[in-house]
């Protein structure tokens, strides 16, 4: 419970999504001045510093760096050092969480602007103020809470239409997540990640539901258009609820039980193949189970589930499904689990992911 009256609210300065957005970029940076340093994914650089050369009319004034892939102290050290060398005015983060991560981290160790354009709708971290540090060998090893929010996010869905589409399914896994954590936390009057933790606002609270529909009444929807390389209305909603709904929901109310789970599930080196948000989607189930909600929720959340591609079962994450391995899922779940209203154990972690995978495995047999 948190010792904190006060109400809670963080957000982007800016949240821009369109279309070729990327193509003003230059509008943007310029509100901060020439000197732009872009820190652009690996797979990513050759087309987008082709791209970059052909929007800013001096790129003189750019300075393109290509991320390692991991967003360690190292890497984030040397893009620091590059950026104070080139007299950067603004950093721009453009591709996958990590190397949007590395972006907020360099912005804050020198107190200026950042730009961050996600590549895919893949996970809600674009929006937040946190960065996650990992070492050289992918290790997590610690995190970073920023003084302050990315002072934009540019999403271009054009871009995020051409990604792979399971990235898409991956970001509404996580997504699914957002809603049910937020009444968790709502429940237990837990703090969030705002600054040193708040109560949550009744507008977070809001946008974590309407995340959540959205999912429901379009994510399937959304799917199908992205499969057929179509930015429709669906699709730009869907990418709006896996990146900024998410994003502020989440960091505004907080995580429990999804998550805590997945935590759990990342012990596992079979889950390693897996993304997190497909890990996050059974970490929902299991915490609908954890809290007893009712059978008509957890039909509706598996019917989801099954309908865009996310696993209901570990056997669908290639994990096996006997007790022992329950056991190390739940062992190193239930430490994380902190923000649910009641007490959580071991033996209650364990019995709720067991009993969310078989109900998992009756609603596949039904579908199929």
């Amino acid at each position: 419970m948190t010792g904190n009256i006060s109400r809670g609210f963080g957000s982007p300065g800016k949240y821009i999504q369109g279309q070729n957005e990327l193509n003003n970029l230059y509008k943007y940076t310029d509100l901060y001045g020439k000197n732009v340093s872009v820190i652009i994914d690996g797979f990513l650089f050759n087309d987008i510093k082709a791209l970059l050369g052909k929007i800013y009319q001096d790129d003189s004034n750019v300075n393109y760096v290509k991320f390692s892939g991991e967003c360690s102290v190292r890497e984030i050290n040397r893009f620091k050092l590059e950026s104070e060398k080139f007299k950067s005015n603004v950093i721009v983060g453009i591709g996958g969480g990590k190397t949007l991560d590395t972006a907020k981290a360099v912005s804050g160790e020198l107190s200026i602007p950042v730009i961050i354009v996600p590549t895919a709708a893949s996970t809600d971290a674009p929006t937040s103020a946190l960065t996650v540090i990992y070492t050289d060998e992918g290790i997590h090893s610690d995190f970073i809470c920023h003084k302050k929010n990315p002072d934009i996010v540019l999403v271009d869905t054009a871009i995020i239409c051409r990604a792979p589409v399971r990235l898409l399914v991956s970001g509404m896994g996580d997504a699914l997540a957002t809603y049910f954590e937020a009444l968790a936390n709502e429940a237990s009057d837990t703090e969030n990640y705002v600054g040193e933790g708040y109560r949550r606002t009744m507008l977070g609270m809001m946008i974590a539901k309407l995340c959540y529909e959205t999912l429901i009444e379009k994510g399937l929807h959304a799917k199908i258009a992205a499969e057929n390389g179509c930015c429709t209305e669906a699709f730009e909603d869907v990418v709006e609820a896996n990146i900024l709904l998410s994003g502020l929901g989440f960091e505004n109310t907080g995580c429990a039980g999804a998550h805590g789970i997945h935590t759990g599930l990342t012990e596992l080196p079979e889950a390693n193949s897996y993304f997190h948000g497909e890990k996050v989607a059974f970490g929902t189930i299991c915490q609908l189970v954890l809290e007893n909600k009712s059978p008509e929720l957890i039909d509706e959340v598996m019917g989801f589930c099954t309908s865009v591609g996310l696993p209901v079962t570990l056997g669908e994450m290639g994990i096996e499904d006997n007790d022992d391995t329950i056991r190390i899922i739940a062992k190193h779940s239930v430490k994380e689990i902190l923000s649910e209203p009641f007490t959580i154990t071991e033996e209650s972690v364990f019995n709720s992911i067991k009993t969310a995978n078989g109900l998992g495995k009756i609603y596949s047999n039904k579908c199929h």
